[in-house]
């Protein structure tokens, strides 16, 4: 009788220690839900800083993780060092196409925009756009690797890359845009949002043309192993965020200059998909030409 209430006892401390295993582990998973930024300006993942303590009043817990470029941002996500990010178009129509992620939410701007495009920046008074290989002949571009707004774009025209003199990766639109104005290129292949948000800075620069399909801004898109009641509460979170009153939502909608979330799902990559397609893009696809 007294070896059984021991064994009885220790099947007890057993079983605690089993479930506190996990449970460590399942909070240890949320406390490292490493969400990556990807940066379409010089220090924009520093904006999205409140929406830590926003997902965490909601019992969310996500890490923010700034990148350099486009590319490190698709590397940290391809190998495993990211499980969600928000992403540019190219990004994760690309991830979508290689069914490695899904996309979730993406933000909705202050003016109601969700969406953009290319556009392409020149010298006022330069050669209007025309999305022809002969547009780009001895011209020096610049653009960022892996964007929709750039290396996709400027690669979904046949013949452009023989035809330009010299081509360029810029670290981001805004850099691209710099690179121009510095007569360091000719032509800047950027997302008109960036654009619009920068050209009273540059008097001397112009549009002179841009893609006429529109691309989601800023999605967020998932892991494919993502736990469904983990996705669920985090995209209920987010959807939350516009009509939320705390003031750690007014903090969030303030820093990143939106209203709030919207449901964004594959069929809103349509255009986004047939560009990837178009510069070459496919399932076996290495984030590099």
């Amino acid at each position: 009788m007294v070896c059984r209430r021991g064994v009885f006892g220790l099947s007890r401390l057993a079983t605690v220690a089993v479930v506190f295993v996990v449970l460590a582990s399942t909070t240890a998973f949320a406390e490292e839900f490493r969400v990556a930024v990807m940066q379409d300006q010089k220090g924009a993942a520093e904006h999205f800083a409140p929406l830590e303590g926003y997902l965490a009043k909601h019992g969310v817990s996500i890490n923010l993780v700034p990148t350099e470029s486009y590319s490190s941002a698709a590397h940290l996500f391809a190998e495993g060092k990211a499980d969600g990010m928000f992403s540019g178009s190219g990004v994760a129509a690309t991830m979508i196409m290689k069914d490695v992620a899904f996309p979730v939410v993406r933000p909705v701007r202050k003016d109601g925009v969700s969406t953009y495009w290319a556009v392409v920046v020149a010298p006022e008074g330069g050669q209007p756009f025309t999305p022809e290989a002969s547009y780009f002949k001895g011209k020096r571009v610049v653009y960022c690797a892996l964007a929709s707004s750039g290396q996709f774009f400027f690669r979904s025209i046949p013949g452009a890359l023989e035809a330009a003199a010299k081509t360029e990766i810029a670290p981001s639109h805004g850099a691209a845009i710099q690179a121009v104005a510095d007569g360091d290129a000719d032509v800047a292949i950027v997302k008109n949002l960036v654009w619009n948000d920068l050209k009273n800075k540059y008097g001397q620069l112009e549009s002179v043309g841009s893609d006429p399909g529109q691309n989601p801004n800023n999605t967020l898109i998932l892991a494919k192993q993502t736990a469904p009641a983990f996705t669920k509460k985090l995209t209920g979170a987010l959807l939350m965020l516009e009509n939320d009153l705390g003031p750690e939502a007014q903090a969030a909608r303030d820093g990143m200059g939106i209203k709030g979330y919207i449901v964004t799902s594959g069929a809103d990559f349509s255009h986004t998909l047939g560009l990837l397609e178009k510069a070459g893009v496919d399932e076996n696809f290495d984030f590099h030409y």
